[in-house]
């Protein structure tokens, strides 16, 4: 057990508590660490942990899990809340996604190392705690600072986990998601890399129910989404029984994302786009004119059947093969399922 865990176990009755992660050190002697702020509820109960800031530039999910911690009274819960607000603390100091002194993606670097690189080490040392406390984990995150997205989660599906795909399901309902996407973990057609290193596909491995909350763009506060995390926090501790009060709601259909892909420019200029995130575009459709220096305009080529604009790029900047849209190409409406399901998670 960890540090978090032992201090969780380490007496009865409502606390609340903080503190830091060790994981080294600069060499100015400067400490690497991750913070974190954890809440006892008076009575025994499940965890709830919300982790925020895998890459340097993911903010609205910090900013909307402290505020929802710092909403909470541990003397009504029964159970616990825990919030590592920053899982990529120099990351986040360099306002970058990955870290400077490695370069590695942090989220295709768990479980982590104790002996790896510094990415692998913070891994190593959050997943280390993760373990045996967290019923659920919401994996904090954002698109890119140049898109823009509505609110949207992913998931995966371990083939040995004793955690369900409606169980995971019913864990994102709460947050009314524009779609919930569910990631192949071999990458396919979207991204390269590890993609099972990802720190929700490696707690669905450790039997903990776990997805990723997509707040809108990185690198800026956007008070409308923190809102609808800091509602989705509270509607999915309602659903673990962590805390009362009136009902908050949830998502009573989804719209499970089954395959995604990017549309890149063929030429450079300046994207002028015809839609916005979110929208829904036909076949036969541009979602957009690339402007040339040269006065010239070029649509984009029309997509080649129906799509839905995960993510739209809002810096008109390109060069040939730069990204212009993240775009879900299948997908179906299901009913959500029933929120017990999330209290069945471990």
């Amino acid at each position: 057990m960890g540090i978090v865990g032992d201090w969780l176990r380490s007496g009865d009755g409502a606390a609340r508590a903080s503190g830091r992660l060790r994981v080294g050190s600069m060499a100015s002697g400067a400490e690497v660490s991750l913070p974190y702020v954890a809440l006892r509820g008076a009575r025994p109960g499940r965890t709830l942990w919300l982790h925020g800031q895998v890459h340097g530039d993911e903010i609205n999910g910090m900013v909307a899990a402290l505020r929802f911690a710092n909403g909470l009274d541990p003397a009504r819960m029964a159970g616990s809340l825990v919030v590592t607000p920053t899982g990529n603390p120099q990351a986040l100091d360099a306002r970058r996604k990955r870290n400077p002194y490695d370069d590695l993606d942090l989220d295709q670097s768990y479980p982590g190392s104790a002996s790896g690189l510094i990415s692998e080490r913070v891994a190593h040392a959050l997943f280390a705690e993760v373990q045996g406390v967290a019923d659920v984990l919401v994996n904090l995150h954002t698109m890119n600072p140049l898109f823009d997205a509505p609110p949207y989660t992913v998931y995966k599906v371990h083939p040995e986990s004793a955690v369900t795909e409606k169980q995971v399901l019913a864990a994102i309902a709460p947050f009314f998601p524009a779609l919930a996407c569910r990631m192949d973990v071999g990458g396919k057609g979207e991204l390269p890399g590890h993609i099972a290193g990802a720190l929700d596909y490696q707690c669905l491995a450790a039997g903990i129910c776990a997805f990723m909350l997509e707040l809108g763009a990185g690198s800026r506060l956007q008070p409308a989404n923190v809102a609808l995390a800091e509602q989705g926090f509270l509607g999915l501790a309602q659903r673990m029984g962590i805390v009362g009060g009136a009902p908050v709601g949830a998502a009573e259909r989804l719209r499970a994302v089954s395959r995604r892909g990017w549309v890149t420019a063929d030429e450079g200029g300046l994207f002028v786009p015809r839609f916005k995130a979110g929208d829904q575009v036909p076949a036969g459709e541009s979602i957009g004119d690339l402007l040339g220096l040269d006065g010239s305009v070029a649509p984009v080529a029309p997509l080649v059947r129906d799509g839905v604009l995960i993510g739209l790029r809002s810096d008109p900047v390109v060069h040939t093969g730069e990204r212009l849209a993240f775009v879900a190409w299948e997908w179906e409406d299901r009913a959500a399922p029933a929120a017990g399901l999330v209290a069945a998670a471990r």
